[in-house]
């Protein structure tokens, strides 16, 4: 039986690294998936490799205008919405004697002005009993040096999923987080990191872990997939933590 057999499901940011693994896996478990991105060229490419009928859309969560649109698309093309997994997110790195407003301001407005905005804009196309997922991150309770700003929104939508679960409650719709820990993903090399440059940063990640290896996307899209699926009914304002044991290290 699969999982998630005649459920719509969204993913943002569903055009790479976890979210394209989450993507391919619930099209797997039976969903009609829509993916949005903001590059067009990764989404086409996407949506061949999730296959199922796919479809895409190209969308900036950071402009607020543009986020509903995804939502209405999706609900024409499939019907309401069943999962929707807000996976879309940057990581800025900088110490905070040097950050500036500009790094700031776009960290914020995709990593936690995005995520609110994204689950408001999305409630009129949504099943009432539908799941929605947050990607968070174990650094939201961590004090790591050069990520202050980045785990501060990863922090603040912890938050948002507890309060977000009180308030559509009435409608049994579930809001839970999945942190990830250290993952290889395509952003890893997507400023133009060397092969050996790769290797340094991937294995002194993985030392922060207690496992001594970084995670995959495919390992993520587990969870999601837990979350996503009545396995985790139960489930609400929580948070799957799948780090590989980097916060209690």
């Amino acid at each position: 039986m699969k999982k998630l057999a005649n459920k719509v499901a969204v993913v943002t940011g569903g055009n790479s690294g976890i979210g394209l693994a989450t993507a391919v896996l619930f099209a797997q478990q039976g969903a009609k998936v829509a993916v949005t991105g903001r590059d067009e060229a990764t989404l086409t490419t996407a949506i061949k490799q999730i296959g199922h009928d796919a479809i895409g859309f190209k969308s900036d969560v950071s402009t607020v205008a543009n986020i509903g649109l995804a939502y209405q698309q999706t609900a024409e093309a499939l019907g309401k919405i069943d999962v929707l997994v807000i996976n879309a997110g940057i990581f800025v790195p900088g110490s905070v004697a040097n950050f500036t407003e500009e790094e700031f301001d776009r960290t914020s407005d995709i990593n936690f002005k995005g995520v609110f905005f994204s689950v408001q804009k999305a409630l009129p196309y949504l099943n009432d009993g539908a799941s929605v997922i947050i990607t968070s991150s174990t650094l939201a309770t961590m004090g790591l040096a050069g990520t202050s700003a980045y785990s501060a929104t990863k922090s603040a939508v912890i938050t948002l999923a507890k309060a977000f679960s009180v308030e559509l409650a009435d409608r049994h719709i579930r809001v839970n987080v999945l942190s990830p820990g250290p993952i290889v993903t395509p952003i890893m090399t997507r400023d133009g990191a060397t092969p050996e440059q790769f290797e340094k940063a991937k294995n002194g990640m993985a030392a922060k872990t207690v496992i001594g290896r970084m995670g995959s996307s495919e390992e993520m899209a587990q969870g999601f997939l837990y979350l996503a699926s009545d396995d985790s009914r139960y489930m609400l304002g929580g948070e799957l933590l799948l780090d590989g044991g980097m916060r209690i290290k």
